[in-house]
């Protein structure tokens, strides 16, 4: 039986540091991306997201969805530090997850550390 195309949702399958960020979009496992990320237990995944869209639960379900495995979320929130709404902040902790936002670049740079060190951490960045 012939089957057309399947079209899946692109991601790395595992965890990567970021090598760099700037440009729009991020370099990590001799990849690159245009546009914002997840980094997660499960993978790294495009992020139909960026500055002038609002940090929401909606925006954030994926994350929520693999909380188990999280004990620390990272948001890039582009070039400047911007609070996380308090229904969002909520949501994480109910599920278990530490938010911390800073400006994606910093938040990058403690992913890497994080991630070497083998913690359960995760990241949201909005590309800059």
């Amino acid at each position: 039986m012939a089957r057309g195309i399947e079209i899946r949702e692109a991601h790395f399958p595992g965890r990567a540091p970021i090598d760099t960020y700037g440009n729009g979009g991020f370099r990590f496992a001799d990849m690159s991306h245009r546009g914002s990320i997840l980094c997660l237990p499960s993978g790294i995944y495009g992020w139909d997201m960026n500055v002038s869209k609002p940090l929401s639960i909606e925006n954030f379900q994926k994350v929520i969805d693999e909380a188990a495995e999280i004990e620390v979320l990272l948001i890039g929130t582009g070039d400047d530090m911007r609070p996380i709404p308090a229904d969002l902040k909520a949501a994480l902790k109910a599920a278990g997850i530490s938010s911390d936002p800073m400006n994606t670049g910093a938040a990058v740079r403690t992913f890497n550390i994080m991630l070497m060190e083998s913690r359960a951490v995760a990241a949201a960045l909005i590309a800059v």
